[in-house]
């Protein structure tokens, strides 16, 4: 039996990985510099996160969630205390999508309306109202395209609130910094008047953390850099460090009864201990401090390569912009430099997401590939 083939692949076969790097069946070592598409939070193989792990599946690695799970509630509190979001409530998942899946059908609940409002270049997911939330026809199916979703421009809210007007939309979802799409921001104002327009018109406002949350931006969450309230904020990726596990968090105005949410291998017990290891790591080795220092020491360097129009992100969710397509330079990079980066849906971008261990040498390291590089795509 073959694979389904719906992956473009590079030819490099990773088989072992320490921090941030990865090493090949040659022992060819390569700095990492995307994170799996910015899963890895923590660096690979955490010597915390590899023990946790592997003394739970020595003990239970899985029951299902109609029995107590202590680790679950352990989790819970220390995701709560670390990220500031008092009174949220957890529900657990598997991924991204899923964990958008949920907040989508449970605004729908709250509120009693079933119309979604989403954003140009959005991307929510690859199932169902996830993917039709998402701002890319190719990968909407015809059963996907049943649902009721509207794509503004970001940065509009005249349009919001014509729309929120009508009184038919259950959920605003939107991504503070959008991932696949290319890095981009609106303005303060307008991801504020999201949060005012949402309670005005009885609307959830979902904040998609999926691959902005977890420090990955300095703040915990990227929502976090305005005043804002969103209803429901979905998490995965740096959740886990590469165990797959998803969430939601949910605000006390929307209450919980038996049935309303439910998954079979969401917040078990391997799940839950890596996502602890995690925000054990984060806490203990102050990596959010380490995303800022980094931040602002990368970005010194990028305003002093002329190749580089715009740096777009925050934090580590960081994307060089150039005025050439990346896709020649992102194979140099990987091939004759051994550095891992990622691509966006904007054809000039070069996304930045390693993990949040990072340190200084490992940027000087990726700058002077990138500028050699450079050199090597002009002659």
């Amino acid at each position: 039996m073959s694979l389904f083939n719906v992956y473009p692949l590079f030819d490099i076969t990773p088989v072992k990985a320490k921090d941030v790097f990865v090493y090949d069946e040659n022992d060819k070592e390569y700095l990492d510099l995307y994170g799996g598409h910015a899963v890895i939070s923590i660096g690979h193989s955490h010597p915390e996160y590899v023990k946790s792990i592997t003394d739970q599946v020595a003990k239970l690695g899985f029951y299902s969630n109609s029995i107590q799970n202590p680790i679950q509630v352990e989790l819970a509190s220390k995701l709560i205390q670390l990220s500031g979001c008092r009174d949220y409530e957890l529900f657990l998942c598997n991924s991204g999508a899923e964990a958008n899946e949920n907040a989508l059908k449970l605004a729908s609940f709250h509120t009693n309306k079933k119309k979604v409002i989403a954003f140009k270049n959005s991307f929510h997911g690859r199932t169902s109202a996830a993917v039709a939330a998402t701002d890319n026809e190719k990968i909407i199916a015809p059963i996907n395209a049943q649902q009721e979703v509207e794509i503004l421009a970001l940065g509009d809210l005249e349009s919001l609130e014509k729309s929120l007007g009508k009184n038919d939309v259950c959920a605003v979802i939107i991504e503070c910094i959008q991932g696949v799409g290319g890095l981009d921001e609106s303005t303060t104002a307008f991801y504020e008047g999201i949060d005012r327009l949402c309670k005005k018109y009885n609307t959830c406002f979902i904040a998609d953390e999926v691959q902005s949350g977890y420090g990955r931006t300095g703040d915990f969450f990227a929502f976090q850099k305005y005043n804002v309230t969103p209803d429901i904020i979905s998490i995965a990726k740096g959740m886990g460090n590469g165990f797959p596990i998803g969430g939601i968090l949910i605000h006390p105005n929307i209450k919980a009864s038996y049935g309303l949410l439910g998954t079979t291998f969401g917040g078990n017990h391997l799940a839950c201990v890596a996502g602890l290891s995690v925000l054990n790591v984060i806490e203990q080795k102050n990596l959010m401090e380490n995303v800022r220092f980094i931040s602002e020491y990368f970005n010194r360097i990028a305003n002093t390569i002329p190749q580089i129009k715009n740096i777009k992100g925050r934090g580590l969710m960081l994307g060089l912009e150039f005025d050439f397509p990346i896709s020649e330079l992102r194979k140099k990079l990987i091939y004759d430099y051994q550095i891992f980066t990622g691509s966006a849906k904007n054809p000039d971008l070069l996304r930045i997401l390693p993990p949040l261990t990072i340190r200084k040498e490992h940027v000087n390291q990726f700058f002077e590939a990138l500028v050699n590089a450079l050199e090597d795509l002009n002659h």
